[in-house]
């Protein structure tokens, strides 16, 4: 693999030496860690994951707080992205068990309070607890503002009620960053539909023994990950685990979402930078019409179009990523990564499927997965078509 980006000017020296011996370690511990298969035992094979990830002190770069485990006193947002994008690389499954990690514990790095911060990212940073980030609901999935579980207090505790759906690590997370409605009544329709409030939302930690808490449904998809749907019928916990200021569950979530959105862009780029190796490897070899496939002018334009694709990509990924290590505004500068890396990925992806033809598509062939893989990136933690929205509203909300 090319890794002359290492050289652009978004990176300092130690981002160029954590990501080449990342590759070096992914490559000697990650050849068994692809879980490309329905019916294997993804919930094991990302416990372990994640245990090997903390043993080797990789998902330091997920927390912050050197105090807590963490690389840096902050998330070094291009480290963040450097290390998705070289585990993607070499296994999504890997790159998955990593970023949720991070995302589910982003919220404590961020607001959590000292007493939330040592009960739960140095274990986080060791692979000792599996965290998770329990957002959407079955009617609230872009549309936050929507969500209908609710948190009352009573006397000293929290009391939740509601459902989650399409959870990240449900089912095996030790813990959850669940967010709930607090306040009197659903926000006013016209914040709703402006997307810009999100009034009486509050965010909570929730250990994953708490009575009340249970595991409605495993949902299966297209590529194996453990996700699930959480019921909460009167789960009490203490005041303590609200996390940050009640009623600021929005600006917790949207927070903790701009640190992690950059990082989904650069899953994308390891996904499309391992279709273009493969791609790259397959034409060279495969003989046809007295031939190889690389021989044809048709190839070699499909060929720099996916270099192409990846490489403006990746110029927004790290542009993005270096913004907010900056302390710049990302929120326009994140979605425009995001959207950009993973529809461009599809298409690089797409891309290889055909060159391989038959083999391409069949079940467990490297650039099969990869086709799995990289299909729900375009949707999570906002879809493509809210990254537009968010673009828009960024540029007309901006002085003129």
């Amino acid at each position: 693999m090319d890794h002359d980006y290492l050289n652009w000017p978004f990176f300092d020296p130690h981002h160029a030496e954590l990501a080449r011996a990342l590759d070096c370690w992914a490559a000697a511990n990650l050849h068994d860690a692809h879980a490309g298969a329905h019916g294997e035992d993804v919930d094991a094979i990302c416990r372990a994951l994640v245990a090997r990830l903390g043993r080797d002190d990789w998902l330091r770069h997920a927390v912050a707080g050197v105090t807590y485990g963490g690389a840096g006193q902050a998330i070094d947002t291009r480290a963040l992205c450097l290390v998705r994008e070289t585990l993607a690389r070499h296994a999504g499954l890997a790159d998955f068990a990593f970023a949720m990690q991070g995302l589910g514990s982003g919220a404590i790095s961020l607001f959590g309070s000292e007493q939330q911060k040592r009960a739960w990212l140095p274990r986080v940073a060791r692979g000792q607890a599996i965290a998770a980030f329990a957002l959407s609901e079955r009617g609230a999935g872009s549309d936050v503002a929507a969500l209908t579980c609710t948190a009352r207090r009573d006397g000293d505790d929290w009391v939740l009620d509601g459902e989650k759906t399409w959870v990240s690590n449900g089912g095996i997370a030790d813990f959850y960053t669940i967010f709930a409605r607090t306040g009197d009544g659903a926000p006013k329709r016209e914040r709703r539909q402006a997307g810009s409030s999100s009034d009486g939302i509050s965010a909570f930690i929730l250990d994953a023994v708490t009575p009340g808490l249970d595991i409605a449904e495993r949902i299966d998809t297209m590529a194996p990950h453990p996700l699930a749907r959480l019921r909460l019928s009167g789960c009490r916990i203490p005041a303590h685990c609200l996390l940050g200021a009640e009623g600021q569950g929005f600006k917790v979530a949207m927070a903790t979402l701009d640190v992690f959105r950059t990082s989904v862009a650069a899953a994308a780029l390891g996904f499309a930078r391992r279709a273009l190796d493969e791609a790259l490897r397959h034409v060279g070899s495969c003989a046809m019409f007295g031939k190889t496939l690389a021989d044809f002018q048709l190839t070699q334009a499909k060929l720099a179009q996916m270099a192409l694709d990846i490489d403006a990509a990746a110029l927004l990924t790290y542009r993005a990523a270096w913004l907010r290590d900056a302390g710049g505004r990302v929120t326009a500068a994140a979605a425009m990564a995001k959207l950009a890396a993973t529809e461009s990925a599809q298409r690089v992806i797409d891309h290889a499927v055909q060159l391989f033809g038959v083999r391409g598509v069949q079940h467990g062939a490297p650039v099969e997965r990869l086709c799995r893989e990289i299909r729900a990136l375009r949707i999570y933690e906002g879809a493509s078509e809210v990254q537009l929205l968010i673009i828009a509203r960024e540029l007309l909300a901006a002085p003129t």
